[in-house]
């Protein structure tokens, strides 16, 4: 182990959605959602949403994090064959509203307590990241709130983790990274972060760079 591995952790830094926010709470607060798709439509618009960041990282073709979101939950509903302008307007709104994980509040109550810097490191647009904090009553939680916007490409590119290093001004292994995302927590533990995978999702273990 290198004395530079031995960095004591001086920030500990969030992934936002499926992490700290509950994407699925969007769904499950819709009063036009159909129950019997709720499930369906959740997991597709995720998938989607994800494989849209990838994609356009891939093509060198950004666009944010809303834009995308918006996109993904049209080809959702699409493929489930639901045309309700109205509930695309209702889901839209409600992303922007996402609950907070009862567990993931009472780690950032716990990391402040213990005088570490915490911060949000996310693919949503800065408005996005400002209603989801602020409607989920953890402003006084967060020290930071990080947009891949910034930059202008979407994680896990190596430059979305470096912006995290530069604002905070501590390198990447003093820096305790948390994430659901089994390929987000990959990456960031590639990059020389400490990573803490919140495997909400029952992921398996991915055969990628990294030891989360």
């Amino acid at each position: 182990m290198t004395a530079h591995a031995r960095l004591p952790v001086r920030a500990c830094v969030f992934d936002a959605y499926g992490t700290l926010f509950d994407f699925a709470s969007a769904t499950a607060r819709s009063q036009r959602l159909p129950k019997e798709i709720a499930g369906t439509l959740t997991a597709l618009w995720r998938d989607k949403q994800l494989q849209y960041t990838w994609l356009r990282g891939l093509q060198g073709r950004h666009a944010d994090f809303w834009q995308v979101t918006g996109d993904a939950l049209d080809f959702a509903l699409e493929t489930l064959s639901v045309d309700d302008p109205a509930l695309r307007a209702e889901l839209m709104s409600l992303y922007r509203s996402l609950s907070a994980f009862p567990d993931a509040v009472g780690a950032l109550k716990d990391l402040k307590a213990a005088g570490y810097a915490t911060a949000i490191l996310s693919n949503g647009t800065p408005e996005m990241l400002a209603h989801a904090v602020a409607s989920a009553g953890i402003g006084n939680l967060v020290d930071h709130v990080i947009s891949v916007e910034e930059v202008g490409v979407f994680k896990p590119h190596p430059r979305v983790y470096q912006l995290a290093c530069d604002l905070l001004q501590v390198p990447a292994a003093a820096i305790a990274f948390q994430s659901s995302n089994a390929w987000d927590a990959y990456a960031a533990s590639a990059f020389g972060m400490r990573v803490v995978w919140c495997n909400r999702y029952g992921q398996r273990r991915e055969h990628l760079p990294g030891t989360p």
